[in-house]
Formats: C-alpha cells, structure tokens, sequence
C-alpha cells in the first residue's frame, strides 16, 4: 500500500472511530450544554440544539463554534459526560 493511501486509511479509521465512540441522551445534553456554555459563553441555547443520534452533527457545528478540532470537541463532551453532578468542565 502506499504511504498516501494508508494515511487517507488511518486518517478515515480514526475519524469513523471517534464517530462512534461517544453517544449522547437528551437528559444528558440538557446538563453537558449547560457546562459548555459556562466554558463558552458566546455559545447560544440556538446553535447548541441536539437531538438524540446526531452526534457527528453536534461536534461538527461545536469544532466550528469553538475553532477547535474533533479530537478536543469529543474529549471535551467526554469529561463533560464522565462527571454528570460536576459542573466543571
């Protein structure tokens, strides 16, 4: 394989990877957007709506919002998520 073909494969492996590795309730949003907001608080309750499954589209419109990368982004609702009583983030 050549070198530009197995990066394009590492790079798509890891992106279909943090895709799937976080997965985000409704209940849940309602607490994690109030942290990110505390963090961000140029973010607005219209640009953080989420539905339940749209996780990729969540951290998309986040790592624009914010002009950070995916692997910060999900990191980011990873801690958010992994302490649910703490409001820091």
């Amino acid at each position: 394989m050549h070198k530009a073909s197995a990066d394009f494969f590492y790079f798509c492996s890891n992106i279909f990877f943090e895709m799937a590795e976080i997965s985000i309730s409704n209940k849940d949003w309602a607490r994690v957007k109030i942290k990110l907001q505390r963090k961000y608080n140029h973010l607005t309750d219209e640009e953080l709506q989420y539905n339940e499954g749209q996780e990729d589209n969540l951290i998309s419109r986040i790592m624009e919002l914010v002009n950070r990368d995916r692997k910060y982004v999900v990191f980011t609702l990873k801690k958010a998520l992994a302490n649910m009583d703490n409001n820091r983030l």
